[in-house]
C-alpha cells in the first residue's frame, strides 16, 4: 500500500468519526473532558495519598472536578447519536461512508479506539473514584469540609486522646453495611448543611452510633483486666495564692474474668444491663435491670412505672459512660486548674484562678469578640490591680491571658451555640449527674438493697483536697505536668 493509499484508508474510517463528531454536544463533550484532565493532572500532586492537604482542594479534586468529567465523557457519544439520528431521519447522511456494521473493518477500528480511550479514562475515573472514597473517609473531610458547622468536635478532637485515631474507625468501623450506612446518612448531612436546617449544637449522636462492642472493643475491651490506677486531681483555690490542693483516687478499674472493679462490674462476663431513660440524652433512668448469669434484678426510683413502662430502653455498653470519648469539653474551673497544673496559666499571679474563671464567665458575642476582649481583661486586671508586677513580669501576664483565651477557643463555639456545659460528661460525678444516674441511692428493687452509693466501689480515697498528700510522698511519687484531672 502507498502512502496515499494508506491515508486514503485512515481517513476512510475516521470520516464517519470526524463527521458526526462535528457537532457541538459533542464538542463541548471534548473541551469539559480536556480542561477536567488538564486540571486533575495539575492537582495529582496534591491527591496521590487520597487525601488533600486543605479540605477545598480535596472539595475540589475530588468532589468538584468529577462531575464535570463524567458529564463532558457522555456528551461526546450523546452528540454523535444525536446526530446520527437527525440525519438518518432527514435522508442527509454521507452516502459515501461504507455501511456501518462489525463486517466494515474501518468501524471495527473505530471501537477498538473508543474502546481504548475508554479505558484511559476509566483508570482517570477510577482514580477520582478511590480519591473520592478516601478522601469522605478522612479525618480533613470530616473535620474542615464543613468549618462552621464540625468546628466545636474537630477542635475537641484534636485535643483527645483519639486525635490519632481516624474518625471512621469509630463513626463507621469495619464492615461493607455500615460503610454504605453512613454515606447514606451523609446525604441527608449535605442537604442540612447547604439549606442550614442542622440544630445547634449539634446533639451527640446517641440513636444512631455503631454499637461499641463493635468500634471501641477493636482497641479495647473490658474483658481484659484493668490494673487498679492511681489518679491525682490538682484544684487550684480562689484566693490571693491560688493555693494548690490533691486528691488522690485509686480507680478499681477491674474488668477481666473476675467480675470486680467498674467494668467488671458493669460489662463481665455473664454480665448484661438494661435501662429505661426517659429523655434522648440518656440523662434521666428511672429503671434498671441487672443480669448476672441468668438472675435479673430491677431497680427502680419510686416514680418509675412497672417494667420500665413509657421509657425507651437499651442495654448498657462502652458508651453510656465514655459518652465523649473524642469530642469532650471541660468547665471554666477544671479548665483552668488544667491550664494552671500545666504552667500554661501562672500560679504564682496573684487571683489567676479567680480572675481567669471569671473572665471565661462572661458571655461574648462572637470569637473575634473574645479573641479582643479576654487577653485584654486579664491584662488590665494586672495594670490597675498590681501595677508593680505588671511592670517587671509583663511576659508573663501576656502569656498568660492567651492561654485564657486558648481555654475559650477550645471550649465555646457561640455561632453553634455550645457553651459552657453544653455537652454532659457521663464518665464520673463531679461536673454531671454521670455515675449518679443510677447511682443515687433512690434505685431500689422490691425487696432488697438499692443501687451503692457506696464510693469504695468504684476507687479508694486516698487523699481530700490536701496540699502535700502524705500517700504521694509515702510512694515516692513527683506528680508530672500529664498528671492532671
Amino acid at each position: 500500500m502507498t502512502p496515499n493509499q494508506s491515508e486514503t484508508s485512515r481517513r476512510g474510517w475516521l470520516s464517519p468519526f470526524v463527521y458526526l463528531s462535528n457537532n457541538w454536544i459533542s464538542l463541548a463533550g471534548v473541551v469539559i473532558v480536556t480542561t477536567t484532565v488538564v486540571f486533575w493532572l495539575f492537582l495529582l500532586p496534591t491527591t496521590l495519598n487520597g487525601e488533600a492537604a486543605s479540605p477545598y482542594i480535596g472539595i475540589l479534586v475530588f468532589l468538584g472536578l468529577p462531575a464535570p468529567f463524567f458529564t463532558g465523557l457522555v456528551m461526546v457519544p450523546l452528540g454523535i447519536w444525536l446526530k446520527r439520528k437527525r440525519e438518518g431521519r432527514k435522508g442527509i447522511y454521507p452516502p459515501g461512508f461504507p455501511p456501518l456494521n462489525w463486517h466494515n473493518a474501518e468501524l471495527r477500528k473505530l471501537v477498538y479506539f473508543v474502546t481504548a480511550t475508554t479505558m484511559v479514562n476509566l483508570a482517570i475515573a477510577s482514580q477520582f473514584a478511590y480519591g473520592a472514597v478516601n478522601y469522605m473517609d478522612s479525618v480533613t473531610f470530616c473535620g474542615q469540609t464543613c468549618h462552621t458547622v464540625m468546628q466545636p468536635e474537630f477542635t475537641a478532637y484534636q485535643n483527645s486522646p483519639h486525635s490519632r485515631v481516624e474518625c471512621v474507625k469509630c463513626h463507621i468501623g469495619p464492615g461493607a453495611g455500615w460503610f454504605v450506612k453512613s454515606k447514606l446518612s451523609g446525604v441527608g448531612q449535605v442537604f442540612a448543611v447547604t439549606f442550614h436546617t442542622y440544630p445547634e449544637p449539634i446533639p451527640t449522636p446517641v440513636t444512631n452510633l455503631r454499637p461499641a462492642r463493635e468500634t471501641c472493643e477493636q482497641c479495647h475491651w473490658p474483658q481484659k483486666y484493668g490494673e487498679d490506677r492511681l489518679k491525682v486531681i490538682s484544684k487550684y483555690a480562689d484566693d490571693e495564692t491560688n493555693s494548690l490542693t490533691k486528691t488522690v483516687l485509686l480507680m478499681r478499674i477491674g474488668g477481666g474474668n473476675d467480675g470486680i472493679g467498674i467494668h467488671g462490674t458493669h460489662l463481665g462476663p455473664g454480665v448484661v444491663i438494661r435501662y429505661g431513660h426517659s429523655d434522648e440524652a440518656r440523662q434521666t433512668i428511672p429503671w434498671v435491670e441487672y443480669e448476672v448469669n441468668g438472675k435479673k434484678t430491677v431497680y427502680a426510683t419510686p416514680d418509675a412505672k412497672p417494667d420500665g413502662a413509657g421509657l425507651t430502653e437499651r442495654t448498657m455498653d462502652c458508651m453510656d459512660c465514655h459518652n465523649r470519648p473524642a469530642h469532650s469539653y471541660d468547665l471554666p474551673d477544671g479548665a483552668v486548674d488544667k491550664s494552671m497544673h500545666d504552667g500554661l496559666i501562672s500560679a504564682s499571679l496573684p487571683f489567676a484562678k479567680k480572675k481567669a474563671v471569671e473572665i471565661l464567665k462572661v458571655n461574648y458575642l462572637s470569637r473575634d469578640d473574645a479573641a479582643e476582649k479576654i487577653p485584654a481583661a486579664f491584662a488590665k486586671y494586672y495594670q490597675e490591680s498590681y501595677p508593680a508586677l505588671w511592670a517587671q513580669r509583663q511576659s508573663e501576664v501576656v502569656s498568660s491571658a492567651k492561654e485564657v483565651l486558648a481555654v475559650y477557643d477550645r471550649n465555646i463555639f457561640p455561632d453553634m451555640k455550645v457553651t459552657w456545659g453544653a455537652y454532659p460528661m457521663n464518665l464520673g460525678h463531679t461536673d454531671f449527674p454521670g455515675c449518679f444516674r443510677c447511682h443515687d441511692g433512690s434505685h431500689a428493687p422490691k425487696i432488697g438493697d438499692p443501687i451503692t452509693q457506696d464510693c469504695g466501689a468504684c476507687h479508694n480515697m486516698l487523699a481530700m483536697d490536701e496540699s502535700n498528700p502524705k500517700v504521694l510522698t509515702d510512694l515516692g511519687i513527683v506528680e508530672s505536668k500529664t498528671d492532671r484531672k
